[in-house]
């Protein structure tokens, strides 16, 4: 059956248009992993991080803060698209917030014993020697820091953070948090004019245990201050007084996803959230923007501006999520609790236009607003980041853009931390590269596992999802002809006209009639069979074909990948050697659907890139014929700078001759058609892991998607694009 698709804001009609109207546009054009501002010799396999970032007064040189290796790290970014290492600066603790003024960095530092005993300091770096030349004792446990527009001070949210494991992290947990206000004199701190700022007393939640959380100044020497906990927000005159402060109040959200269930479904809503801001900048001297990521008792999944007397004048709502949704990047993990997660905002006048920059750090994007109206903003672009962006700083002066992306996967092989760096130029926008922005109802998707052609529609092309959306098996409609490519509606898979169980789809081929043959990848352990679907045109499963107990004998996890027709046979790659395969052959497994019975041959896998990880492996990834080929998708498990191998071979259809199950099985010859890494580089970030789906439409032209894993430990990236005419 159809699935019945609910409501969608105005502004995902807009955000598909954007890209074809616009004549400035953000685009990523260089991508920095962390690893490489270690020295020489250090061990690379450590876990880094990039989190908070700013930027030298001239915009050259990007500095970010590695709390994992205690360190900051510099980035030479002369030319914005080879950016240099420059190293790291062991800080003596955990670092939470870098700042350039001059020749000099400030960086407060984390020395806490634990969460009562609580510590902290400013460290002073020459820029020149990457020397500590002082260091100022805070008093507190540090977060936020943020410097005058004049450098004259630097102002330095105190959290003293509570124990989250303590008490479910109720407040209060002493010590109270406080603001510093540092002076700067000539390049330097003046530790003894440090001034202590209370905030007791002041917010409705927890008003004898405030937590700082984040701190910005206007240009006439005001600060704002975001309790994040205690749900209030502070702003603190010129002199050093509390000059207002206010509830962050609370919110209602409509047409969200709160069950954490393995499906999207954007229907639920919850009212009276709380706002419980984290990151705020100043959008001029009366109005601020935070970004309400939550905490324990709410996160608004929404941006909002006030102004400094506590009025608000624009509540997003959950109008980006929506946004992020279209383009495949909501964490339906997340569902439960807060959603896209937006944490941090940047403000920054580009040519005579303001902008807002806010990041979810679930659903690893950037949204970026025109603030020529405060209280009407304008959603302009959406771009990709990493991994979870932490900090963001913009360099109007350069037109450039950077992000801080926190999460580093080395211990589980995965991609490094980074961080990516942006350029507003003329020219549309690279991403996303494919969306369902501007249908009718609110369409989520992500984790495209398969893909197949229309046989008569050229451009007209089908997906399936694969087992992160267990729930929801779906296979979507896209209409390549657009630009981005547009999913145009979805597909439920159904058993008994309920959304069918048990699936890992991992291929899918039209059958000529309307429906579909499906190929989905089983796990014994999960008690998800290997398998064959056959399914009508309403999504309906009509007929099941299980896998050969002779066969099944020899199954691992790794299943089928794909699925194509030739004639009466269904051909399905497996991924990987099963048990009763020679090293380096896998099996391309053939189904004769008249004659009901079972053959196969051997594909021939590449061998491992040199020195690749211990956990690394080949396989197939998708199966299509097209006239007298068998094309295939071979790729490695690996992502980022070590990731090899991602490649379209062929093979002569001519040799595609079935052998009988369990004896020995013809090898075919494969011939390579395109590499794929340079095409995945099109972005400048760091190249997928999985390129899941080939497709060759009615035209004879090519397509291929990669596989975002539905966000889960993912930058979410969807890459779609054409790779020409298949001759």
């Amino acid at each position: 059956m159809s699935v019945r698709l609910l409501g969608l804001t105005s502004v995902l009609a807009m955000v598909a248009a954007m890209p074809a109207l616009a004549e400035m546009n953000f685009n990523r054009i260089a991508t920095f992993a962390t690893p490489e501002n270690m020295a020489e010799g250090e061990d690379r396999a450590r876990p880094t991080s990039a989190e908070i970032i700013s930027a030298s007064p001239d915009g050259m040189t990007l500095i970010y803060t590695d709390s994992p290796l205690g360190v900051v790290g510099l980035i030479d970014i002369t030319d914005p698209k080879a950016p240099k290492a420059l190293g790291n600066i062991d800080v003596g603790g955990e670092p939470t917030t870098a700042k350039i003024i001059g020749a000099s960095a400030f960086a407060a530092v984390n020395t806490s014993a634990d969460y009562v005993n609580t510590s902290g300091k400013v460290v002073t770096i020459d820029l020149a020697t990457k020397a500590i030349t002082a260091e100022c004792e805070l008093g507190g446990q540090p977060d936020s820091v943020a410097a005058s527009k004049d450098g004259s001070f630097l102002a330095i949210a105190i959290e003293n953070e509570r124990d989250e494991d303590l008490n479910d992290g109720q407040l209060p947990q002493m010590p109270a948090g406080f603001v510093v206000k540092l002076p700067v004199n000539a390049g330097v701190v003046d530790c003894v004019g440090l001034m202590k700022i209370e905030m007791t007393g002041l917010a409705e939640v927890g008003a004898d245990d405030p937590e700082p959380e984040f701190v910005d100044v206007n240009d006439a020497g005001e600060i704002v201050v975001t309790m994040q906990e205690n749900n209030h927000i502070v702003v603190i005159g010129a002199d050093g007084t509390v000059a207002s402060h206010f509830s962050a109040g609370a919110t209602d959200l409509e047409m969200i996803d709160t069950k954490r269930d393995g499906k999207l479904s954007f229907s639920d809503s919850k009212d009276g959230v709380l706002r419980e801001p984290d990151g705020v900048k100043w959008l001029d001297n009366d109005h601020f923007a935070v970004a309400n990521e939550g905490d324990y008792e709410g996160g608004s999944r929404s941006w909002s501006i006030f102004k400094k007397d506590g009025t608000l004048v624009y509540e997003s709502g959950a109008s980006l999520e929506h946004a992020i949704a279209a383009i495949g990047h909501y964490p339906e993990g997340r569902s439960r609790s807060k959603g896209v997660e937006l944490e941090s905002v940047e403000i920054a006048t580009f040519g005579e236009t303001s902008m807002a920059f806010v990041a979810s750090e679930r659903g690893s994007i950037v949204g970026v607003y025109d603030l020529t109206d405060p209280t009407a903003p304008v959603l302009k672009q959406l771009l990709p980041s990493g991994v979870s962006p932490e900090g963001m700083v913009a360099i109007p002066q350069r037109n450039l853009f950077a992000t801080a992306n926190e999460v580093d996967f080395v211990e589980d092989g995965g991609v490094r931390a980074h961080v990516m760096i942006y350029e507003l130029a003329e020219g549309p926008a690279a991403y996303p590269m494919i969306t369902s922005a501007g249908t009718e109802s609110l369409l989520g998707w992500g984790a495209l596992s398969g893909l197949a052609a229309d046989p008569a529609e050229a451009g007209k092309l089908y997906a399936v999802s694969d087992s992160v959306y267990g729930a929801m098996p779906m296979i979507y409609t896209i209409d390549a002809t657009q630009t981005p490519a547009k999913i145009t509606g979805g597909l439920l898979v159904t058993r008994g006209g309920d959304a069918a169980q048990k699936l890992d789809l991992e291929g899918i081929a039209a059958d000529g009639e309307g429906g579909f043959w499906l190929a989905s990848e089983g796990r014994s352990d999960r008690l998800i069979p290997h398998a064959v679907y056959h399914v009508d045109a309403k999504g309906e499963i009509k007929q099941e074909i299980a896998l050969p107990a002779d066969l099944l004998a020899n199954e691992i996890r790794f299943g089928f990948e794909g699925i194509t027709v030739a004639g009466d046979w269904l051909w399905m790659a497996v991924q990987r050697e099963w048990k009763d395969d020679a090293p380096g052959m896998v099996k391309l497994l053939a189904y004769n659907t008249k004659e009901e019975t079972w053959g196969a041959v051997h594909y021939p896998l590449d061998p491992l890139a040199e020195g690749a990880a211990e956990a690394a492996w080949m396989g197939l990834s998708d199966i299509t014929v097209n006239g007298d080929w068998v094309y295939i998708v071979e790729r490695d498990n690996q992502v980022g700078a070590a990731a090899a191998v991602k490649k379209i071979y062929r093979v002569a259809l001519s040799q595609m001759v079935p052998a009988e199950i369990g004896g020995a099985l013809p090898v075919v010859t494969k011939e390579l058609v395109r590499d794929l890494v340079p095409d995945l580089a099109v972005l400048n970030g760091y190249t997928a892991e999985k390129v899941e789906g080939f497709a060759i439409d009615a035209a004879g032209t090519g397509w291929v998607v990669t596989d975002n894993d539905g966000v889960t430990d993912s930058s979410g990236e969807t890459l779609f694009w054409s790779v020409g005419t298949i001759q």
